[in-house]
């Protein structure tokens, strides 16, 4: 946003030289509204709350001054913590958020800086209003809940709604309003007893008349123009909750790929209740369909498997629920594992002893699985020597178990265990088990060579544990030296063959990595580990990794590049360069880091350094860009107005900035001042003698025509060449107003005279001590605001009748180096709002003083005394300014303490005044140059 602005269409007048803050100056903030709102309010200690309604648009915007042109952010707290503005941040001058949504309300920050001073911050709560579509729902009082309500029952009709700020409920039977009181068969609960913002209806004994219909009206009182809210429930006596039947079993028992429906029916209920499914796991299956309560799953899978229930509600009573489960049928991860014989501590396979295999799988329903067992692909029964079991209590279930008790040389072979579930449609699974005189436990090893393995950052590794055994078991690899995943993000990874292969390998990967075999697929046997250390080599990383250097010719350039990790961490050398050119080499003793200095600058040493540090695996590479290019311009924004008229078809803008480090390079020579309105032309503005930091250089934009807009860019020009530039836009708007409405502390724009008697005072009505002198002054300020703020004039003692308090505004310009004379100078109209209240009101006199006039030379051109009533009234005056200017108001004392004198809203205007008042005196001024005017861009 640097140098681009944007347009708010207000055109003002400009201070003569520099403003009240000086050149550089840290930032303000101010926030005003726009787009959709109900109310600004401004509470004590400048809080200001901005209420919206729901679904329009909020604008917030930021004006600020400072210089350099400060920086925005807008930021959030004091949501909803669903809300992730807080997390956020805009920088923008401007917040736009397209149809709010309650959760959006909150306080909203908006933070400005510059880097002089500290951060201005200015803040505002948006209160969002809504009210939602209310619901009546209908209680029997417990223990007499029946089906129906009976005659002589009590019920409760209770009203809700969700709304901002609180409802206030009323209730209708028929056309009648029920109140509390109006009828001793009804009591009414107001919120204080209810909790929250609901409203009960209490309906004793119910008699004939009772059986009607009930409206309850929510209300917010048109705040934001949102409506009442209304919902009707008629009562009769077949009133009764909802209820409902499933057509379907429980559990639903399919297989995948088939198409289930759920048939829920009502079966009671007045009004008819609405049917609806949910899933106890989440939402519904997307392909779900639903139709008159029934509910179809297409094509079912084992992630649609759940509870679904039904839920049916007319808001009597509480709604009914029945619910089922569905079961999808599946078979997975089958797997075997073989225990030699537990009574002896040995881990092979010995004749005569005993040996047990144990196949798992996982089973859905896990009652519906059933094993066999093969051998040689020949079925086999249980026997006394060949024990089989279906489920062991120390094991997971789905698992069986074959016994060989008394092992022989027969029964060597290959044993199979099938798994399947009944009623088949779920392929089964088998698993192949050889017991045999070469069936051994598994051993591990890691290949010679293979730990330490290093490798560089970026390539593929392999680690490798050699297993034996048979049959082999699957291996598990885990980080063995910290609590970290994987390379694929899991804690554990398995492998068949013993291999991890690891892509990309990065240097967070170096460290021990542990294999093992796992009690599954072999032996259940103590596992057998291994650990492999991996080691990452990477290049140094050093710092910086570029950097600009800003440098006029003949001075020193140091440069430093320093080394922050590395592995290996013995670096070998680093190395100079400027382009392919070695400027120096060498190796590095007990330093991290390596210096080169230019010790004076020539014309050939501009350009790109690098510095290289190189161990085994590659360099790491600092780069400096020596440059003498000088740094951008700084665009004065906080200049009130830098732009005049002086012709009926053409303005000028005078252009101000300052430089940003002009010291840093050679001495800035001219400055390329570029315009485009539909295409660019350039000029050069030459600079004589040196810049100072935080000067304020101008140049007078002339032949400018009007309505149009111009883009302007400014580059600084050294004898290296171009420097960086800078862009902004020049706008012109014939109208300009909203001046000075004193709502900014301190009123810097303005200031006191030094020669009067007494100060003019800021203050607004809710921070003002009237309870001395209550027949005096304004309630408010123009706007009626007890927040809003006014300049005035304090009476009480000690002053004394005839003092005198003088409020000066800035000196507008005119432009001193303006070509264009002027014959007829533009009229403008100066106006402001006066309270004159009290029976001791002096006199307000308004001045035009222009340059070289003393106070007493000028005379008054506005001039009012007495008391003129308890409000607000404005003053016009047409003055036909030729030569620079301030205005100024001049309260004087009367004759007692009831005599506080106001002004606010301070405007200029472009033309005559429309419908002069009365006693208005134009200014008659001496001819000189045009006024100087811009347009407020911030």
């Amino acid at each position: 946003m640097d140098g681009i602005i944007s347009v708010l269409g207000v055109l003002t007048l400009v201070l003569e030289g520099i403003s009240c803050q000086g050149v550089y100056a840290p930032p303000t903030v101010r926030i005003v509204h726009s787009g959709h709102t109900c109310n600004v309010e401004e509470e004590r200690y400048s809080e200001r709350v901005y209420t919206i309604r729901e679904g329009e648009t909020l604008e917030l915007t930021c004006l600020v001054t400072g210089h350099p042109r400060p920086q925005i952010r807008w930021t959030k707290t004091a949501g909803s913590v669903s809300d992730r503005f807080q997390d956020s941040s805009v920088f923008n001058e401007t917040l736009h958020i397209a149809k709010i949504q309650r959760h959006q309300g909150g306080r909203y920050y908006c933070k400005a800086e510059n880097g002089l001073g500290s951060p201005a911050i200015k803040s505002i709560r948006v209160d969002v209003y809504y009210l939602d579509e209310p619901v009546v729902t209908v209680h029997q009082s417990i223990g007499e809940a029946k089906e129906q309500f009976y005659y002589e029952r009590t019920v409760f009709l209770r009203c809700i709604a969700n709304s901002n700020p609180p409802i206030r409920y009323s209730w209708y039977r028929g056309r009648d309003v029920l109140s509390q009181g109006s009828d001793k068969g009804v009591e009414i609960y107001e919120p204080f007893f209810t909790q929250g913002e609901t409203k009960i209806l209490k309906l004793k004994n119910l008699r004939p008349k009772d059986y009607a219909n009930y409206s309850c009206i929510a209300s917010i009182r048109n705040v934001c123009g949102i409506a009442d809210r209304r919902v009707v429930f008629r009562l009769t006596n077949k009133t009764a909750p909802a209820s409902i039947k499933l057509l379907v079993e429980d559990p639903i028992v399919v297989n995948p790929g088939q198409t289930v429906s759920l048939v829920c029916i009502t079966t009671g209920g007045e009004p008819t209740p609405s049917l609806n499914w949910t899933l106890s796991s989440g939402s519904l299956p997307e392909k779900s369909l639903m139709k008159d309560g029934t509910l179809t799953l297409p094509a079912i899978a084992s992630e649609d498997a759940g509870v679904y229930s039904c839920i049916a509600s007319n808001n009597v009573g509480n709604p009914a629920k029945k619910s089922t489960t569905i079961i999808v049928r599946a078979l997975k991860k089958g797997r075997f594992w073989i225990t030699p014989d537990p009574y002896h501590n040995d881990d092979n396979i010995q004749i005569g002893r005993e040996v047990k295999i144990s196949c798992q799988v996982e089973a859905t329903p896990p009652e519906e699985l059933q094993f066999s067992w093969l051998k040689n692909g020949r079925a086999l029964r249980s026997s006394e020597r060949m024990v089989i079991t279906q489920t062991d209590p120390d094991i997971s279930p789905g698992t069986t178990n074959l016994d060989i008790i008394d092992l022989k040389f027969t029964d060597f072979g290959t044993y199979t265990c099938v798994a399947s579930l009944r009623g088949g449609g779920i392929p089964e699974i088998s698993i192949d088990v050889n017991i045999s005189s070469t069936t051994v436990p598994p051993n591990l090893t890691v290949p010679r060579g293979k730990s330490p393995m290093a490798v560089r950052e970026g390539e593929t590794v392999e680690l490798e544990c050699l297993v034996s055994g048979k049959p082999k078991p699957i291996i598990l690899w885990s980080r063995a030296d910290k609590e970290a995943p994987m390379p694929d993000g899991s804690m554990q990874m398995e492998s068949y063959d013993g291999v991890l292969r690891i892509v990309n390998v990065s240097r967070e990967m170096s460290g021990s990595y542990r294999c093992q075999t796992s009690q599954y697929n072999g032996f259940n046997v103590k596992p057998r580990e291994a650990v492999i250390e991996l080691i990452v080599h990477y290049p140094p990383a050093v710092e910086p990794v570029w950097q600009e250097v800003r440098q006029g010719l003949g001075r020193p350039v140091a440069m430093n590049c320093r080394v922050l990790r590395a592995h290996p961490s013995r670096v070998l050398r680093y190395e100079w360069r400027l382009g392919s050119r070695l400027l120096h080499a060498g190796t590095f003793d007990s330093r991290d880091d390596t210096d080169y200095t230019i010790r004076s600058l020539v014309r050939e040493g501009y350009g790109e350094y690098t510095c290289d540090i190189i161990n085994e695996v590659g360099p790491g590479r600092c780069t400096f860009l020596v440059t003498g290019k000088a740094y951008p311009p700084e665009f004065y924004y906080d200049t009130y107005n830098p732009l005049w008229q002086n012709r009926p078809r053409v303005y000028g803008y005078k252009l101000q900035w300052t430089q940003m480090n002009p010291n840093a390079v050679d001495r800035i020579m001219a400055y390329r001042l570029g315009i485009r309105q539909q295409r660019w032309w350039e000029q050069d503005i030459p600079v004589e003698g040196n810049i100072q930091k935080g000067e304020l250089i101008t140049h007078n934009l002339t032949e400018l025509i009007r309505p149009e807009a111009y883009v302007v860019r400014l580059t600084p020009i050294t004898r290296f060449g171009e420097g960086d530039s800078s862009t902004r836009v020049v706008t012109y708007s014939g109208i300009y107003s909203d001046l000075y409405s004193f709502e900014e502390d301190p009123v810097c724009m303005f200031t006191q005279d030094k020669n009067d008697d007494f100060d003019w005072t800021r203050h607004s009505a809710a921070t003002r001590d009237t309870k001395y002198t209550p027949n005096t002054g304004p309630s408010g300020d123009r706007s009626s605001s007890k927040q809003g703020f006014y300049m005035y004039i304090e009476t009480s003692r000690p002053r004394k009748e005839g003092d005198t308090a003088r409020l000066l505004s800035p000196t507008f310009n005119v432009a001193p180096k303006n070509p264009h004379s002027i014959t007829s100078p533009p009229a403008y109209c100066f106006s402001f709002y006066y309270h004159m209240y009290g029976k001791h009101i002096g006199t307000l006199n308004a001045f035009v003083k222009q340059k070289g006039q003393s106070t007493s030379d000028a005379g008054p051109v506005w001039s009012l005394s007495g008391n003129q009533g308890d409000r607000w009234r404005q003053a016009k005056i047409s003055i036909h300014p030729t030569a620079s200017f301030q205005v100024m108001f001049e309260g004087i004392r009367g004759p007692g303490i009831e005599g506080d004198i106001a002004i606010d809203d301070v405007t200029l205007e472009e033309g005559e005044c429309p419908d002069p008042p009365s006693n208005r005196r134009k200014a008659e001024m001496r001819p000189g140059n045009g006024l100087e005017l811009t347009r407020v861009t911030v």
